[in-house]
């Protein structure tokens, strides 16, 4: 056929038809301003039910519209391009081109878009879900606090993926551990006495077994405390999944949304597991931590030296400081036991055991254990240590420790002590015109030899003269003006000679400060020191000035 010019045989734009192009690509409607679908062509499956000469159907509404306002447009005559409508279509998306002729009519070329918007669509949410996960993961892992994971969780998921969420934790005794959260609002945590399995699925995701599908689940038959209080609209749909921990449950999520708002999809039941697994986890590490923080608190009781007071008399004061300060027990150690009367002698211990950390400490333990239970024989104390040295030989380690076992029993206004080094650095005795002596008993360490050698010396501390024990972590202290200088035993004994007359918490107070300057923010051994003191009083009993600054075998 040919054109009106004669040249080309191409169609004008006033004889514009659609079986002049072939079959095209995609669905083509010429709508008359009536809304009548005046010729089909292209793919009649994008849009079934528009039959030639029928009036379009409900769903292309939206196209007869813009058929009007494009046949009303005088703007645009003559086939200038004019924007494209978007619009749906029996769950199809469609961008429709329009192309006015001259008889008014209006050639519609409907481009379908929905695969690639449902791929944009899912493409975003992949990329926030992602967003969200990351984002509660740090969240979530920032705490190792139970309770503020729980907290957590429920806040998170109430936010992102529902109206409300249920964190329900493993029974504890005959009440559920329960962290309620609405959208908006903040976590409200309780306990109460509730039957699992009275909600669908939720026994069994406290046991670990996987959820049941979110269409099994009627919200009409959720018992009240699942509902928050903030949560006034009614349950439309309730997802119930697990929250996995470490080799045991966790405890379990509920996600609820309003009847307002569209069911739960299968992929979204399946992000929930998703977001549950890393909440399990969390919870779990935060309980488990919990677990050894509780375990850790109980040892360190035993572990730690004992805070020290007057017994029998007889002031004692005592200071430790390990070597790190991310730790609370290490290789020195102090203890006093008691006498079981006034008339008996009260046995003060004071080690050192080689190492650092957590490994000493044990042997520390193990120690401070052995010699209270050789208690009833401490006056002997050759014999103390022979026991000691055959139980540290016979155990399953390869350290050894060093130190100084003191009898205190007080008589009068008179402190009587006596005094064994077992490897371990000599006591110092503060008299009360501040005078400094080293009181000569030495011995062996324990726990490397098979025989232990010893010997004890006797001495009496006149009142407010005092009797140092302490570790070598104090003279080893290496710092100073030129950082790589020790502390010494001249300088501890020019601190202690200012010392005379003082309590002895004074006394320990001062050297600690004084080897705390020393180190600045230097690395230093394990620091402990014991002070043994006699009262201060009224009333000075005559004494032989033979005994002042005698030392007997």
């Amino acid at each position: 056929m040919a054109s009106p010019k004669g040249n080309t045989g191409a169609p004008t734009k006033d004889r514009l038809t659609p079986a002049s192009w072939g079959r095209p690509p995609h669905a083509v409607l010429v709508v008359d301003r009536d809304g009548t679908a005046a010729q089909v062509d292209g793919d009649p499956g994008l849009i079934p039910g528009v039959r030639q000469g029928a009036p379009l159907p409900d769903g292309l509404a939206w196209l007869v519209r813009a058929t009007a306002e494009v046949s009303d447009d005088t703007v645009h005559q003559g086939g200038a391009e004019r924007r494209a409508v978007p619009g749906e279509f029996q769950g199809r998306r469609f961008e429709a081109h329009p192309t006015r002729r001259a008889d008014g009519n209006v050639v519609w070329w409907l481009v379908d878009h929905t695969a690639r918007l449902d791929a944009e669509e899912a493409l975003a949410a992949e990329r926030e879900r992602t967003t969200f996960l990351a984002e509660a993961s740090n969240i979530l892992l920032s705490s190792l606090n139970a309770d503020r994971c729980m907290a957590a969780t429920a806040r998170l998921a109430s936010g992102f993926l529902a109206d409300a969420a249920v964190v329900v934790a493993p029974v504890a005794g005959r009440q559920l551990p329960v962290t309620r959260a609405v959208r908006g609002e903040e976590a409200v945590q309780t306990l109460i006495a509730a039957d699992p399995s009275g909600v669908p699925g939720l026994a069994e995701a406290l046991k670990g077994f996987p959820p049941v599908p979110s269409r099994w689940i009627d919200p009409a038959l959720l018992p009240d405390w699942v509902l928050p209080e903030g949560f006034v609209a009614t349950p439309g749909s309730v997802v119930v999944t697990p929250l996995p921990g470490h080799g045991v449950p966790a405890g379990a999520l509920i996600l609820l949304r309003s009847e307002t708002r569209r069911e739960f999809s299968e992929s979204e039941e399946t992000f929930a597991r998703l977001f549950a697994a890393r909440a399990g986890a969390a919870l779990s590490a935060a309980r488990l931590y919990a677990e050894q923080h509780s375990i850790t608190r109980t040892l360190m009781r035993d572990l730690l030296p004992p805070r020290l007071h007057r017994v029998h008399g007889v002031e004692f004061a005592g200071s430790y400081r390990p070597s790190d300060a991310r730790e609370r027990v290490g290789g020195d150690f102090y203890d006093v036991h008691p006498g079981g009367t006034e008339a008996d002698p009260s046995l003060v211990v004071l080690g050192d055991v080689c190492g650092k950390g957590l490994d000493a400490a044990v042997l520390t333990g193990k120690i401070r254990n052995t010699l209270q239970a050789l208690m009833p024989m401490a006056d002997d104390h050759e014999r103390v240590l022979q026991l000691l040295n055959g139980a540290l030989l016979n155990a399953d380690n390869t350290r050894f420790a060093t130190l100084v076992l003191a009898s205190v029993l007080r008589s009068g206004n008179q402190v009587h002590l006596r005094l064994t080094s077992a490897g371990h650095p000599a006591p110092l005795v503060v008299r009360g015109d501040g005078r400094v002596e080293e009181v000569p008993t030495h011995g062996s360490l324990v726990g490397a030899l098979d025989q232990v050698t010893a010997h004890t010396v006797e001495t009496v501390l006149l009142p407010g003269e005092t009797c140092l024990l302490y570790t070598d972590g104090i003279t080893e202290a290496r710092g100073g003006p030129l950082g790589d200088e020790l502390f010494g035993e001249a300088r501890l004994r020019r601190a202690l000679a200012e010392c005379g007359g003082m309590p002895g918490e004074a006394v320990v107070e001062y050297v600690q400060m004084l080897a705390s300057q020393w180190l600045r923010e230097g690395g230093h051994d394990d620091l402990a020191v014991v002070a043994i003191t006699a009262p201060q009083t009224t009333h000075l009993s005559a004494v032989d000035g033979h005994t002042r600054g005698r030392y007997t075998s």
